[in-house]
């Protein structure tokens, strides 16, 4: 068995859904993220053709959006696809699929993310007449909308709505400092116009503290302290550790998918981030950088919480140093693979050293969460 290690990682631009990127289809999205990682990782591709295509999407029109992307972005038809539903989770679950290939055996170069078009998912028709989306849960398990589920997972938890407004401020504000710095401008792959997320703004703190609440009556949940439904698409090339030709990259050193209470999926995180550190035999405080999928403040606050981790404090360089989908918004089905592309950039571009240990964790409608180990390998 090999280790997997992911040589390269790419996205797009983040879109708001309905504004710049409205019309552009899921697999279009994908399409030129999957060329230029397939570019980034030259001349691996000579010496090995593309084994596997595994790409998350949750909302999509299905059909195999990951085989229909891969024909789109050109590759030989030789080359499948699999596409892989795992709500706010997939990219990141696609990614660890990809790695057990990897480190089996059956596999030795697949590329991995996920993709997400919120502004041309399409109407859900059933018997009863058009809904908004699949149920998460059987209705005796309550199956909440995750927005009143993370107002829920707050107050259980203590999460006062003057942390969460402070946490997506700074959140909007890391973002925008990354942006003008130039730190996103090595994994960006322009599509439809778009070369930059069009999301972080200065957020003015009187403002959020006025903003009513947007899924519970007295809630602390508001939009000013929650993601945005977005567009855009992230892909990571994993190749095994005797394969990478002396490339730097993000060894997987452990992965999890765990469940956790359907009426609090928000939770997810938490067991899937211990489990991921008790299998690698790792302490939380030996990790140098995590990124979360950042739905909702009072969700992630709650789980820093429970980790140990003050992302408004001490750990604000650990946790979404450049900001997270509060700022950048959230692409379904492609956030859990952004969070793995951030973690690429931080680290092996950031030039950190070899042994240096990344993690990245989402939440997942139905209560589960996914969290991935990552080590730096020079």
């Amino acid at each position: 068995m090999t280790a997997p290690v992911v040589v390269a990682a790419r996205r797009t631009p983040i879109g708001t859904a309905g504004k710049a990127l409205r019309e552009v289809t899921v697999d279009q999205l994908a399409a030129p993220v999957l060329s230029a990682v397939v570019d980034d990782v030259w001349p691996l591709t000579a010496m090995r053709p593309v084994d596997d295509v595994v790409l998350g999407n949750c909302m999509g029109p299905g059909g195999n959006v990951a085989r229909v992307a891969a024909l789109a972005a050109g590759f030989d038809v030789a080359v499948p696809g699999v596409t892989v539903d795992r709500q706010c989770g997939s990219g990141l679950a696609a990614i660890l699929q990809a790695g057990q290939a990897i480190r089996s055996g059956e596999a030795r170069l697949v590329l991995a993310g996920g993709a997400e078009s919120a502004s041309t998912a399409p109407q859900r028709v059933g018997a009863a007449g058009p809904y908004d989306r699949a149920p998460f849960t059987p209705p005796e398990f309550g199956d909440p909308d995750m927005g009143a589920a993370a107002d829920d997972l707050a107050r259980r938890r203590g999460v006062t709505r003057g942390r969460q407004d402070a946490y997506a401020a700074a959140s909007h504000r890391k973002a925008l400092l990354a942006r003008d710095a130039g730190r996103f401008d090595a994994e960006l792959v322009p599509v439809g116009g778009l070369e930059r997320d069009d999301r972080p703004r200065p957020l003015d703190p009187a403002v959020l503290a006025r903003m009513p609440p947007a899924f519970v009556p007295r809630g602390s949940v508001t939009v000013g302290n929650s993601c945005a439904n977005s567009d855009g698409a992230a892909v990571v090339a994993l190749t095994g550790d005797d394969l990478r030709a002396g490339r730097p990259g993000l060894r997987l050193v452990a992965g999890a998918v765990v469940g956790c209470d359907p009426r609090l999926p928000g939770w997810g995180p938490a067991p899937a981030v211990q489990r991921v550190l008790a299998s690698a035999r790792v302490a939380l405080g030996d990790v140098a950088a995590v990124e979360i999928v950042e739905a909702f403040a009072g969700q992630v606050l709650a789980v820093t919480d429970a980790l140990g981790l003050d992302p408004l404090g001490p750990d604000a360089g650990t946790v979404c140093a450049d900001g997270g989908a509060l700022a950048l918004g959230h692409p379904w089905g492609a956030s859990g693979a952004v969070v793995v592309v951030r973690l690429f950039a931080r680290l092996v571009r950031g030039g950190a050293p070899a042994g240096t240990l990344g993690l990245a964790t989402a939440a997942i409608g139905g209560g589960m969460g996914v969290a991935g180990l990552f080590e730096v390998v020079r």
